[in-house]
């Protein structure tokens, strides 16, 4: 493979505010391109998705998803004893030790953000640790002191914004970061939470109570909406609801919480209805707010939503020509993966490279609760409402004989296909590793296969990738060779 660069008259510079997933990849793309390349950080490269969000929480989950296979081991023939004082064997219990499983899930993270840091330096991108903003020029000003004193001045020809969200804090329930926490604030704890309270039941409260409950906490989730997961598949939704429920959550739907307190070493949450309950710890999962608030982008031109977030297109470039923006900090969509892609996708596009245009029907989602549910495309709902003309096959992963083999009970593959052409337009993905099983079905929405070109991929027997392979083949759809433009 012939690797190609563009080339200038004169070195291109870029500057990059926040070394997330969308600014790292941005710094690197352009390092790639020949670029004079600078990237401002605060709290260190990999910003919040490694240090705080998506690499300590999904390696929580991991442990969990540990103590879940350990306890279920039986099911398997698998069984561990230990020896009494008479001899006779005991059965011993699955025991966590959330003090060192924090101590390795934040070392994990740190050591990423070092495998980061050095990738960059190795690539040539100057890093400078400090608070960045925009000045009328479209220069980055750079605070580097204590206390805003010193201050470096960077101009450059192309400027992206990569700042990131921080969780939404309520007035009625404000975290202390002991007891009524953030999940940014989680890692702190000790010792398993005896009750802990999940106020919020989208994704990051659905992957925080499915954790905790798996490490064998006591939970109650309180969610606002008539079911988990309001923005997900339905289908999906219910089978995780189904799981919570036989591990022994306490669900309650359609309730709203008014506030949160802590009372010594309690907190007490008080529902609109004026339902009381009590528990350990509770852990505030309402949503997050872009970090955007004093980077003088509006004084630069950059238009802002109302929830300031940064308003970008499809190739991630903002209101002002040269100043692009990726990540949770835009309007686009909050996946570390996205800001991945929007990250290269601005930098390609500033330098005049080939850039395909982000498209949200063919990003692939994963939610990291046990089972994982994965989701690609249009949905059984969007069929339902007309938004696309579409057939829907749905096949449960407990008659596939891999999952028999490994004891799998919950969970299905879905697809979905366009009438009359067959061409695969979404699916939905719900079982262990789902993350890892929906890429080929990501692969036939992005390339447009039809059900009869997914079903002609050899899947190895037994796994549980033949499960799509047999959806597919269900869907067969006749006269149709190609798939339609």
């Amino acid at each position: 493979m012939v690797l190609m660069s563009l080339s200038f008259e004169r070195t291109q510079t870029v500057a990059i505010i926040g070394g997330g997933p969308g600014g790292y990849e941005a710094a690197l793309a352009a390092a790639q391109l020949g670029a004079d390349v600078t990237l401002v950080e605060r709290a260190g490269v990999g910003g919040s998705a490694v240090m705080t969000d998506v690499v300590p929480s999904k390696t929580l989950i991991a442990t969990a998803d540990a103590a879940v296979a350990i306890a279920q081991a039986g099911d398997l023939g698998v069984q561990l004893f230990a020896r009494g004082e008479s001899g006779k064997p005991l059965k011993p219990e699955v025991a966590i030790n959330l003090a060192q499983v924090n101590k390795r899930l934040l070392a994990l993270a740190g050591q990423q953000s070092e495998d980061m840091r050095a990738s960059l330096v190795s690539a040539g991108v100057n890093i400078i640790e400090g608070h960045g903003r925009v000045d009328d020029d479209h220069a980055v000003i750079v605070s580097t002191g204590p206390g805003g004193t010193d201050f470096d001045r960077i101009e450059a020809d192309t400027l992206v914004v990569s700042v990131g969200a921080s969780p939404r804090e309520l007035q009625s329930a404000k975290p202390d970061g002991e007891r009524i926490l953030t999940w940014t604030q989680l890692y702190n704890m000790k010792t398993l939470p005896e009750h802990l309270i999940v106020v919020g039941s989208g994704v990051t409260g659905a992957e925080f109570a499915s954790a905790y409950m798996n490490l064998g906490a006591k939970v109650t989730l309180i969610s606002s909406r008539d079911r988990v997961l309001p923005g997900e598949d339905e289908d999906a939704a219910q089978v995780l609801e189904s799981v919570f429920a036989r591990g022994g959550m306490n669900l309650l739907p359609k309730s709203r919480a008014k506030s949160v307190v802590r009372n010594g070493d309690a907190v007490v949450v008080t529902l609109s209805d004026g339902t009381v309950v009590e528990g350990s710890h509770c852990l505030m999962a309402v949503g997050s707010i872009p970090n955007t608030a004093g980077l003088g982008l509006e004084d630069a031109g950059v238009q802002m939503t109302v929830s300031g977030h940064i308003r970008v297109n499809r190739v991630a470039r903002t209101s002002v020509p040269n100043i692009y923006a990726a990540g949770d900090c835009t309007n686009f969509f909050p996946l570390a993966s996205v800001a991945s892609m929007q990250g290269r996708t601005a930098v390609f596009h500033a330098f005049g490279d080939v850039v395909i245009p982000l498209e949200k029907r063919r990003i692939t989602a994963n939610i990291f609760t046990a089972p994982e549910i994965a989701t690609i495309g249009w949905g059984e709902a969007d069929v339902a409402a007309g938004r696309v003309n579409g057939v829907v096959h749905k096949l449960p992963l407990a008659g596939n004989p891999r999952a028999k083999m490994m004891g799998i009970t919950d969970g299905f593959v879905k697809l979905i296909a366009r009438q009359g052409s067959g061409t695969v337009v979404g699916g939905v993905i719900v079982g262990p590793r789902a993350s890892e099983l929906i890429y080929p079905v990501a692969i036939a929405v992005e390339r447009r296969l039809t059900v009869d070109q997914l079903s002609r991929v050899f899947a190895a027997y037994p796994s549980l990738t033949t499960s799509i392979t047999d959806a597919a083949r269900a869907m067969h759809i006749v006269d149709v060779d190609e798939p339609e433009e």
